[in-house]
């Protein structure tokens, strides 16, 4: 399993991002997807999820209305588009895949992309 993202970037209060993670190593359409964020001295944290044919989404109530998660099965990516971006929004967002064998969940995790808001 491989999780590639990209796209951060350094961004002024209110701008906007989206943010890719190309995926491989699984079928790609078989599975959930999400994103997750860190900020610095800050636990990891749920941002979005999408079902595997997209047809369900859910969001942390702190991004939900600003930001949208997709995904192209045939291109095998994943998104996150990011609308007004707030300095609290500054962290490395992660795409993450979950496997589960059984009563057991193994976490797959990309490198991180970097997202700063600052004017």
């Amino acid at each position: 399993v491989e999780l590639v993202e990209s796209g951060g970037d350094l961004v002024q209060p209110g701008g906007s991002l989206r943010l890719s993670c190309v995926a491989s190593g699984f079928t790609f359409s078989e599975y959930g997807m999400n994103w997750y964020r860190q900020a610095p001295g800050t636990e990891r944290e749920f941002v979005a999820s999408i079902r595997s044919t997209g047809a369900r989404t859910n969001y942390a109530s702190s991004v939900k209305g600003r930001f949208t998660i997709s995904r192209d099965n045939a291109k095998n990516t994943l998104y996150l588009q990011l609308n007004d971006l707030q300095p609290t929004d500054t962290a490395v967002y992660y795409c993450n895949m979950k496997h589960q064998i059984g009563e057991t969940t193994r976490d797959y995790w990309g490198q991180g992309t970097q997202v700063t808001v600052s004017s």
